[in-house]
C-alpha cells in the first residue's frame, strides 16, 4: 500500500486552535458570489468508489495555502542545512513516495543549454484530506473525513536552466480542464479521460494524475512533486517567528452573518504568525472584491516576504529551531521516487537559494469564468502565451538578456540538406494527428528541400521546432523556420538530432500553414498583465474591502 499522506496513517497532533471561516469556509457558495466548486467541480466521491458521481459534500476551504508555505520551508529549511547535513539521514524514512506521472504523456525532458543545464520543473500540491484527527481539527468539515482528498493548492514552480530565476504560476482549484487516463499504481484501477475541475485530479489515483494533467495543460515537462496536507503546517508556519504584512487600511474578516477568518489587523504592517497568520492566508471576505483571486493575492504576498525572512536567515540561526523544521517538514511531505530522499531535497535546496529574489516572479495563471461563473477556465491567448514563457525557459519578469540577432549562413543549399520531420502531436487529451510528418514532408519538398524525410515516430511537443545538432547548422535550422513561416525562436540546439529535424507540434495540427503570427510582440517575453505578476522584493499592502473594514 502507498505510505503517503493520502492514506493518511499517520495520526500527528497539534496545539494550534482551529480559525474558521463560518458562513465560507462550512459550505461552498455561501457567499453569494460564484460557488468555487459548483458546476464541473461538484461530483467528488470517496476513494476507490465507483459509479456515478455524487453531489459534493461541504467542505472547509481551510489553510491551503499553508500547505504551500511548509512547501516553500521545507525546501528552503533543507537547503539551509549546511554541515548539519548528515543529522538529516535518519529523517530519510519520514518521507512518504509515490509515482511521479500516472499518464501517458510522450512529453520529453527539454534539451540541455550549450552550458548543459536544463530548468527544473516542481509542482506544488496541497492536499485537503481530512483523513486524521489533526487534519480534521485543522480544516474543519468532520463529514468528509472519508472521501477521498482533493488538490485545492497547485503551483507549478519553474526554474531556469542556468538558476538565474524563478517563475511560480499558480491556478484556480475550480478551473475545469481535462484530466488524462490515469492509472492507479496499488490498485490498477483505471480511472477514465474526463473533463472537471482540476483539483479532482488528485482523486483519480494520487499527486502522479495532477501532474499528468499540468503537463496535458501547459505542455510543460514535470521533474518532482512535492505534496503536503494539513498537518504540521501551522507549526511550520510559526518557526520562523511571523512573517511581515501589510494592509492600506483596517481590517475585519467578518460580518452578521459569520463570513469571514476573523482577521482583525489595523491600517499599516503587523509581523503575523500562528493563528493571525492562518486567518490572513485564509482571508476572502475583506480583500479587494471578496473573491479567491483578492485572496491567492494576499497568499502571494505572505510568501514572496516570508522567503525573504527566510533567505535573510535571521530566523534559522537557532540549529534546535533548524532540526525541528526539518523533522515537521519530511513528517508532513509527500514526493516523487526521484525526490525521496534528503539528500535530494538538500540539493533541490540549494538550487533554489541560488535564485536572486528580485528575480523571483508569482503569479496566477491567466483566467476568465465560464458556465455562467460556475468554473474557471484558461484564459485565452493570455494563458498560452503564460505557458509557452515556461517551456521556453523564459523568466516571467520579463528580465531575461536580450541574445543579439544572430543570422548565420546556411552551411548547404536547400536541395542538399537533409531534413528530418517528426510528428509531435500525440497529446492524450487532444489525441495524435495521423500524417503530419507526411503532410509537412511534402510542404518543406514543395518549398525546395528536396531531402526532406518524415520520421515515423510519434512524440508529444507543444511547440512546432526546428532542432539542429551543433552551432554550424543554425543557419540551416533559422532558413527552415523562415521557409515554414515560424518564429526565429523556433530553431533549438538538440544533440539528440543528427540533422536538422522539424517537430511539428500540437500547435499546428492542421494544414501547412503555421496558425501562430511570426511577429514579436513586445510584451511576448513576459507574464500578461492578466496574471498579475508579483515580484519577490516587491513590498506592498493589501487593499481592504470597505464593506469590511473598522
Amino acid at each position: 500500500m502507498r505510505q503517503s499522506s493520502v492514506r493518511g496513517e499517520r495520526d500527528r497532533q497539534s496545539a494550534v486552535p482551529e480559525p474558521r471561516e463560518d458562513g465560507e469556509d462550512s459550505a461552498d457558495g455561501a457567499d453569494g458570489g460564484p460557488p468555487e466548486g459548483a458546476g464541473p467541480a461538484a461530483g467528488k466521491t470517496g476513494r476507490r468508489q465507483g459509479g456515478p458521481r455524487q453531489p459534493k459534500p461541504k467542505r472547509s476551504r481551510g489553510v491551503r495555502i499553508l500547505r504551500w508555505s511548509a512547501l516553500t520551508l521545507a525546501v528552503l529549511i533543507l537547503g539551509a542545512a549546511g554541515a548539519g547535513y548528515f543529522y538529516y539521514q535518519h529523517l530519510n524514512g519520514n518521507l512518504r513516495k509515490e509515482e511521479l506521472d500516472l499518464g501517458d504523456s510522450k512529453i520529453g525532458k527539454p534539451e540541455p543549454n550549450a552550458a548543459g543545464q536544463t530548468p527544473l520543473n516542481i509542482l506544488l500540491i496541497g492536499s485537503d484530506s481530512r483523513n486524521t484527527a489533526e487534519n480534521v481539527k485543522l480544516g474543519g468539515a468532520k463529514q468528509d473525513a472519508d472521501r477521498k482528498p482533493l488538490a485545492d493548492v497547485q503551483m507549478l514552480v519553474h526554474v531556469s536552466a542556468d538558476r538565474s530565476n524563478m517563475s511560480v504560476v499558480s491556478i484556480p482549484r475550480d478551473t475545469r480542464v481535462t484530466i488524462p487516463q490515469c492509472t492507479d499504481p496499488d490498485d490498477g484501477t483505471v480511472y477514465p479521460k474526463t473533463e472537471g475541475a482540476i483539483n479532482q485530479s488528485l482523486q483519480h489515483g494520487g499527486p502522479g494524475c495532477t501532474v499528468a494533467t499540468w503537463k496535458e495543460l501547459t505542455g510543460v515537462y514535470i521533474d518532482h512533486f512535492m505534496m503536503i496536507d494539513f498537518s504540521g503546517v501551522v507549526s511550520m508556519a510559526d518557526a520562523i517567528g511571523g512573517v511581515p504584512v501589510c494592509v492600506d487600511g483596517n481590517v475585519y474578516s467578518h460580518d452578521s452573518k459569520g463570513h469571514g477568518s476573523g482577521l482583525k489587523l489595523t491600517k499599516g504592517t503587523h509581523n503575523v504568525k500562528g493563528v493571525q497568520a492562518l486567518q490572513w492566508l485564509r482571508t476572502r471576505y475583506g480583500f479587494e472584491d471578496n473573491s479567491d483571486i483578492g485572496r491567492a493575492k494576499a497568499q502571494h504576498m505572505y510568501m514572496t516576504s516570508m522567503i525573504r525572512q527566510l533567505k535573510s536567515g535571521t530566523k534559522l540561526s537557532d540549529p534546535g529551531k533548524l532540526m525541528d523544521l526539518a523533522e515537521a517538514a519530511t513528517n508532513a511531505l509527500t514526493v516523487d521516487h526521484g525526490l525521496g530522499t534528503v539528500k535530494k531535497l538538500y540539493d533541490l535546496g540549494n538550487d533554489l537559494k541560488r535564485v536572486p529574489t528580485k528575480r523571483t516572479t508569482m503569479i496566477t495563471m491567466p483566467w476568465e469564468y465560464g458556465g455562467g461563473g460556475q468554473y474557471v477556465l484558461p484564459k485565452p491567448g493570455d494563458a498560452e502565451q503564460t505557458f509557452a514563457l515556461l517551456r521556453n525557459d523564459t523568466a516571467l519578469d520579463g528580465k531575461d538578456k536580450k541574445k543579439p540577432d544572430a543570422t548565420p549562413a546556411p552551411t548547404a543549399s536547400k536541395e542538399e540538406l537533409p531534413v528530418v520531420v517528426q510528428n509531435g502531436t500525440a497529446s492524450t487529451v487532444l489525441g495524435p494527428v495521423s500524417g503530419r510528418a507526411s503532410v509537412i514532408t511534402s510542404e518543406l519538398v514543395r518549398l525546395g528541400y528536396a531531402k526532406a524525410t518524415a520520421n515515423t515516430v510519434l512524440v508529444s511537443q507543444a511547440d512546432t521546432t526546428v532542432l539542429y545538432p551543433s552551432e554550424a547548422e543554425q543557419g540551416d535550422a533559422l532558413a527552415v523556420a523562415k521557409a515554414l513561416k515560424l518564429p526565429t525562436s523556433a530553431a533549438k540546439s538538440s544533440k539528440s538530432v543528427q540533422d536538422v529535424t522539424v517537430v511539428v507540434g500540437n500547435d499546428w495540427r492542421e494544414g501547412t500553414t503555421y496558425p501562430k503570427a511570426t511577429t514579436d510582440d513586445g510584451d511576448s517575453d513576459k507574464a500578461p498583465k492578466s496574471a498579475d505578476a508579483l515580484n519577490g522584493e516587491e513590498k506592498s499592502c493589501m487593499k481592504v474591502n470597505p464593506n469590511y473594514t473598522f
